[in-house]
């Protein structure tokens, strides 16, 4: 068992500036925290939607398609039409299994990871708009929601995950 602390106290992120680390902080732990919490479930555990909470499958993908389309709105673009249909298809009650799931997770952090790190600290406070009101928040405001926002879905992911063990013993 890796006995590493958290990732926010593994030290620095040499080439990051301190404002920007968080959010690769953020992804470290998810990408651990994930691959732990679902390690071992069956592909009809990763659907199954114990007591209606929402699937571990349906987090999982919606981490890596809220992080893309994030990532999108960080550097004012507007979504694609994939990134709308992916965002359509995020509810469907089944998909590919965990192993799947997690590479496309992978997936979106490393091309985040790429963004954040090209970031240049001086556009923190750039303003950005978000969906399609283009409701108004900055680049620093987008890098603290996609963190917490990986956070939220994670922690509702590992809780489905013990829901779904639970019923299985």
């Amino acid at each position: 068992m890796n006995h590493l602390p958290e990732p926010w106290l593994r030290g620095p992120i040499s080439g990051v500036h301190p404002l920007i680390a968080p959010i690769l902080y953020a992804f470290q732990q998810a990408r651990e925290d994930l691959a732990r919490h679902t390690e071992g479930l069956a592909d009809a555990e990763i659907w199954a939607t114990p007591h209606g909470v929402g699937s571990v499958g349906f987090h999982l993908r919606h981490i890596a398609g809220s992080t893309e389309r994030l990532m999108a709105y960080l550097q004012g673009r507007e979504l694609s039409r994939a990134q709308l249909a992916a965002l359509d298809a995020e509810t469907e009650p089944a998909g590919p299994g965990r192993d799947e799931l997690l590479a496309d997770l992978e997936r979106s952090f490393s091309e985040g990871e790429a963004v954040v790190r090209a970031l240049d600290p001086a556009t923190l406070a750039e303003a950005r708009t978000v969906g399609r009101l283009r409701l108004p928040t900055t680049v620093i405001g987008l890098l603290t929601h996609i963190a917490e926002h990986t956070q939220r879905h994670v922690g509702q992911a590992i809780s489905a995950a013990k829901l779904v063990r639970m019923g299985a013993g």
